[in-house]
């Protein structure tokens, strides 16, 4: 292990706990769709199949990079203008997986919010009720994918790879700092799950998060590349803001309950 080695290891530890944010959100809002009972073992199997897939592409990574050659051009079906740019006019297999987990994000994240708002006359959400374990496994997976892709391919283009791709060490520096970052998300996981599952206001803004997630994949996939830490600046200074509300709510609460209690004291007294 050179120093070279142990520097990109924190910094891709620090990077995939971040790009796993998503990851977590999405999966605290399905399992949270569960019964109470299988929600923790929604949650961890969630996480170990993130897990799962992230080793795998890496283990298969000259493949993976494969993926972002184009295999046809936008141009050939006739398209032309100023907008049809180099990286519009190509289009890989990686585009084509980002458009589509993009969209799946995006109806994912609106019917959510749809079924919060638009509840039934028992106050169960409409798909509440439809939702089975096997059913939220397969949609995280479907997630977990998209994600994992991203998230590879990035953890590559930040170690120094030869022309067959990178070396045992910057593969072995890879591998550890994916497992490093599931094992803090496993941690953590049930506190975010249980905090986005207390306060609704939270929640709405967790499917507000996987939009703008969504949007970006979608946009990434039509060739328009910006940078994610706008999104996650947006969406850190929304969430402190959130948190100050729920600091200002509580004791709001708190000094109703003070000023009830001392009422029932004095009607007690007279």
């Amino acid at each position: 292990m050179t120093t070279e080695l142990i520097i990109a290891f924190f910094a891709l530890t620090l990077m995939e706990i971040v790009l796993g944010i998503d990851n977590i959100v999405f999966i605290a809002i399905i399992t949270g769709k569960l019964p109470a009972s299988q929600q923790a073992k929604g949650r961890r199997l969630g996480l170990l199949l993130a897990l799962a897939m992230r080793i795998g592409l890496l283990m298969s990574i000259s493949w993976i990079m494969t993926l972002v050659e184009p295999i046809f051009h936008l141009a050939s079906l006739g398209l032309s203008g100023e907008w049809l740019t180099k990286n519009v006019n190509e289009v890989s297999i990686k585009d084509l997986i980002l458009i589509f987990g993009g969209l799946f994000l995006l109806y994912k994240s609106v019917t959510e919010i749809h079924d919060k708002v638009e509840e039934d006359e028992d106050g169960i959400p409409d798909e509440q009720e439809k939702v089975t374990f096997a059913g939220a496994l397969v949609q995280i997976a479907m997630l977990d994918v998209i994600f994992s892709l991203d998230s590879v391919i990035t953890a590559v283009g930040m170690i120094n790879s030869g022309e067959e791709g990178p070396t045992k060490q910057g593969l072995g520096v890879m591998i550890g700092a994916i497992v490093v970052s599931v094992i803090v998300m496993l941690v953590f996981a049930e506190r975010v799950s249980g905090f986005i599952e207390r306060h609704p206001t939270v929640k709405m803004l967790a499917l507000s998060f996987l939009m703008l997630i969504g949007v970006m994949l979608v946009a990434e996939g039509a060739g328009s590349h910006f940078d994610k830490n706008y999104i996650y600046f947006a969406m850190a200074f929304a969430l402190l803001v959130e948190m100050l509300n729920i600091r200002v709510r509580t004791q709001s609460r708190e000094m109703k309950a003070i000023r009830e209690a001392k009422a029932a004291s004095a009607s007690e007294g007279s």
